[in-house]
């Protein structure tokens, strides 16, 4: 098969056609409008999110795609065993959509590249270093993500989760209110925030049971690689999105205050 970039003409767009094709089957297929269509998966998607963006597109519905990430039809190697649901485990991206390309097959694509990303990064082998599982790390990673409004902000990000949990500390990331299952990304309340449901991290210990969201190569090596630091606090501190950490909880509150003096609380 080739490609070829469609003009006013013919439809603007991309199509596919087979080598040897008729002419009477390349007229149709151009009569038709393009046949390739394009999918940007950004870091920090949810399955709901993709599935959403699925559904725009010509012949895939996203709803049979949200049941087959969610149902335990399809597994990623990094799924813990019992899991159904491929929350964090999707590659981030820029997808081809091919003529005839199933939802399955685009999942598996999607899955195949979080699974070349993890290898890449050395997964297995820095969870080992770590201590923790392999799903552990990608659900730290996942909160890094939707956390650290720069990339700068990663590493000491993933320092304070990591000493959270080993203080026995909850995680207090809003992040993870906002982006469960069901939810639409609206703010939290402080009601939601300090229920006992399990993605609600400011009164439950641990990690969220899943991964939240699909995390960047950055945020992945932020999990794996985390600076050392006894920081247990942070907080957004400048406009441009920087974060101050802290170790106490004295510390933490002068850069608070700095916040809100700042405007940004």
């Amino acid at each position: 098969w080739f490609l070829l970039r469609g003009t006013p003409t013919i439809g603007i767009g991309t199509y596919v056609f087979h080598q040897h094709e008729s002419f009477a089957s390349v007229k149709s297929d151009l009569e038709a409008g393009p046949n390739v269509f394009s999918l940007e998966v950004a870091p920090g998607s949810s399955v709901e999110q993709v599935s959403r963006q699925v559904d725009q597109l010509p012949g895939h519905d996203g709803s049979a795609f949200l049941a087959l990430a969610t149902g335990g039809t399809l597994h990623s190697p990094w799924s813990p065993a019992g899991s159904t649901r491929l929350d964090g485990l999707l590659g981030a991206g820029a997808y081809q959509v091919m003529p005839g390309e199933t939802d399955a097959q685009l999942l598996i694509h999607m899955i195949d590249r979080f699974n070349q990303m993890a290898n890449s990064a050395g997964l297995a082998s820095g969870a080992q270093r770590m201590g923790r599982t392999p799903y552990e790390v990608i659900t730290v990673a996942s909160i890094v993500q939707k956390e650290a409004i720069l990339g700068k902000n990663m590493g000491p990000l993933a320092r304070v989760i990591y000493n959270r949990l080993a203080a026995g500390l909850p995680l207090t990331s809003s992040a993870t209110v906002r982006i469960a299952p069901r939810r639409n990304g609206a703010p939290v309340t402080q009601n939601e925030e300090r229920g006992p449901a399990s993605y609600k991290t400011l009164a439950k210990k641990g990690l969220t049971p899943i991964p939240i969201c699909s995390p960047s190569w950055a945020a992945l090596q932020a999990a794996l690689n985390p600076p050392r630091g006894s920081w247990r606090y942070y907080a957004v501190t400048q406009k441009d999105g920087t974060e101050s950490f802290a170790t106490t909880a004295a510390q933490e509150r002068t850069n608070e205050v700095l916040a809100r003096r700042r405007g940004l609380q």
